[in-house]
Formats: C-alpha cells, structure tokens, sequence
C-alpha cells in the first residue's frame, strides 16, 4: 500500500478544515495567478474520486493550466482526487447542494439525476471505444442523457472516460458466467453494474472506492469490476491475482458543474471552460484507449494471471435480462437504444 494512502486521512482533514474555510467559486484575497500578479477572480473546486497517478488527474491538471492560462490568471481550479470531499454519491449531493463547484462524476451517479445516461452501460452495448465515442460526441444524443441534470441544479461541460469494464477477483480464473457464483463483487454506486452482476450470478455490493483496495485485501470482496487504468492506477494486481477481459459494459466519467457555480461566472469564463472541458476530455478518453495494453503487459509482468478469452457469446446470454428489465423500468428505453446503435451504424 502506498504512502498516499495511508495518509489519506490525515490529508482529508487538513482539506476539510481548508474548506470550511472557502465560498464556493468565490474570490480568495491571499491567491495569484500564475504570473504572480494577483489576477484571480474565481477559485474552483473540482473532487474526483481517483489517484493522482491515474489517467483522468493529470488530464484535469492539464485542464487546470490550460484554463489559468486562457483566463489570463483569474480562474484557478483546485483539484481534490482520492475521494478527499467525499465519495462520488456524496460529491454529487454536494453539487446539487451548491456547496461543491464541480466533479468528476460516473454515469451511475450521473444516472441518478439523468436516468438516460444509464443506457451507455446495457452490457455488451459496445465493442470499442470508438462506438461509445460516436454516441457521446453525438450532440442530439448526449443531449437526451443529460437533459434532466439542470432539474437537480446541474450542468455537464463535457463526456470524459471512465472505460470499458473488467473483472478482477482474488478466488479463480473466470470464464463463463457459471464461475462467477459465490463470488462477492465490489461495485460503484451503479444499478446497472449492480444488475449485470446479478444476472452473471455473482455478489454485488456498492462501497467506497478509495476503500476498496484495503477490503479486497482483508477478504470482504472476491472482487471488483473497473477499466484497465483504474486497476492499474491502484494496483489491485496486488489484492486480485484473477483478471478477465469481459468488457461487459462501457462507462463514461463526466465534467459536472454546480448552476450555483455555473451561474455566477461571466460567459466568456463559461465560454473557456466548455472549450477546455471537451478538448482534456478527449485527451483523457484518447490516453485511456492508448494505454490499456501497456498497462495489460505490465499487470501480467507483476504475475497477474489475466484472462483475455472468456466465453463472450455466454456473458452476453446471461445479461440480456438486463435490457428487458431497462426496458420494463423505462418506457423510453427502445428508442434510446435504436438511436445509438443507428449512430454506431453510422461510423461503420
């Protein structure tokens, strides 16, 4: 376990106390920009709910220069990874509260607020990340899955990755939906996810992220479903020996702001932070696809045992269920479908 870890919670309360101190997106008197001219304007706080080391930070640190940059010093965006405001249900809570600026939120968090948005993650809905790229840089269809966030006072700037989903335990080798009974999974706050482990015949239980290392090591889950980078960043090779590429469902991971934050900002700052917003989503989204199989290489030369072929065609028997009961829940869901894979046909 790493050093950042285990002082997470010391970290945690140095950052709570600083907060407590700080208005949401307002000036703060002691800060400069960049330059040192003292030009900021507005102080942003961004949570996430990774490592530092992982994909999506160093993406939001680009993000965060590029607009300091751009706004000549007067924007400054914090960022706060490892869950330190919370966990991606609570920062979200905090969004719609007004009492957080912005995050990086998954789509089953996100789905709460925009039930559509769950539809990206019907298992086996996608078979590359350019599929779900054509669907979300789609602007009539991003659209219908973000359209009900401005009821619950928020606004998504831009579609960033989350990635294609594997499973990961620490008990055998998976490779058909039959080897995952008995086995207890560690699950996002995702009723998609949730559904898909069911109908696979596994456990699935939603916990902490930021946890979950320390429970696979102790025993409390078999295992956990993520993206190769997410697995990689946080070294779940050392708690799960067992990887399967499933890539049973496809997850985005989206740049969400307050309207509280949102509406206090002037347009040409809205204006920048849209633009930065979609061009460091597509850096992220384009440098998970890039190193997924370097990272695999690497999993495997740490002694991972990784399994690259499953038996697809049975997963994918074992989870249409989850469409019916989708379609049962959502009287919109067909037509939702039929557009996607219409824009995915499109790209063939």
């Amino acid at each position: 376990m790493n050093s950042k870890i285990l002082t997470r919670a010391v970290v945690l309360m140095i950052v709570l106390a600083m907060i407590l101190s700080m208005s949401a997106c307002g000036p703060a008197n002691s800060d400069s920009g960049s330059d040192g001219t003292g030009n900021v304007e507005y102080v942003i706080r961004l949570g996430h709910s990774d490592t530092e080391d992982n994909l999506v930070h160093i993406s939001l640190q680009h993000y965060a220069d590029w607009v300091n940059e751009k706004t000549d010093g007067r924007v400054i965006i914090r960022l706060y990874p490892n869950e330190l405001l919370g966990d991606n249900t609570d920062m979200a809570q905090q969004l719609v509260t007004g009492e957080l600026d912005a995050m990086m939120m998954p789509q089953g968090v996100e789905a709460i607020y925009a039930p559509k948005i769950a539809a990206l993650g019907l298992p086996f809905l996608f078979t590359s990340y350019e599929q779900a790229w054509a669907v979300t840089d789609n602007e009539k269809i991003a659209g219908m899955l973000t359209e009900e966030l401005g009821n619950y006072n928020l606004v998504q700037l831009a579609f960033w990755e989350n990635g294609m989903r594997q499973l990961t335990n620490s008990v055998k080798e998976i490779n058909k939906p039959q080897d995952m009974a008995g086995l207890h999974f560690r699950i996002p706050d995702d009723e998609m996810t949730a559904s898909i482990i069911r109908e696979l015949g596994g456990k699935a239980t939603k916990f902490a992220w930021t946890k979950t290392y320390d429970a696979l090591k102790q025993g409390t889950f078999d295992g956990q479903e993520n993206p190769i980078a997410n697995i990689y960043a946080n070294n779940i090779q050392e708690v799960n020996q067992y990887l399967t590429i499933t890539n049973h469902k496809y997850e985005s991971k989206n740049l969400v702001f307050s309207q509280t934050t949102w509406k206090k900002l002037p347009a040409d700052i809205q204006e920048i932070l849209t633009e930065g917003a979609r061009t460091f989503g597509k850096e992220h989204r384009e440098a998970v696809a890039a190193h997924e199989n370097e990272q695999l290489e690497e999993l495997k030369a740490s002694g991972m045992i990784v399994n690259e072929t499953p038996d697809i065609d049975a997963f994918k028997r074992a989870t249409m269920n989850v469409y019916t009961q989708f379609e049962l829940q959502n009287e919109w869901t067909a037509d939702l479908v039929a557009s996607i894979r219409e824009a995915v046909a499109k790209m063939q």
